[in-house]
């Protein structure tokens, strides 16, 4: 059975400059969830961003890997975003 390691580096090494999250959620090694980001995201659908992950591991999805949920994101989602401090109104 794969680690979350193995799946993680897997993604990594097949999407250039990609960075991958990700854990085995119940423990029993076949369910994991991952975080994806990649430039080669940037322009595809959300489905298309799936399959270009899902196709990492072909069969193996629904076998090996029981179930793989994925969030995948652009650098820029996943950069921190600066935080505004409301100001307050001058009152009169």
């Amino acid at each position: 059975m794969p680690s979350p390691e193995d799946i993680s580096q897997r993604i990594e090494a097949a999407i250039p400059g990609s960075r991958a999250e990700v854990e085995d959620y119940t423990g029993g090694g076949d369910h994991f969830r991952a975080t994806v980001t990649a430039e080669a995201f940037a322009g595809r659908s959300r489905i298309d961003q799936h399959r270009l992950v899902y196709d990492v591991f072909g069969a193996e999805i629904g076998g090996a890997i029981h179930a793989l949920s994925l969030k995948t994101l652009v650098p820029q989602q996943a950069a921190p975003q600066p935080q505004t401090a409301e100001q307050p109104t001058p009152t009169q």
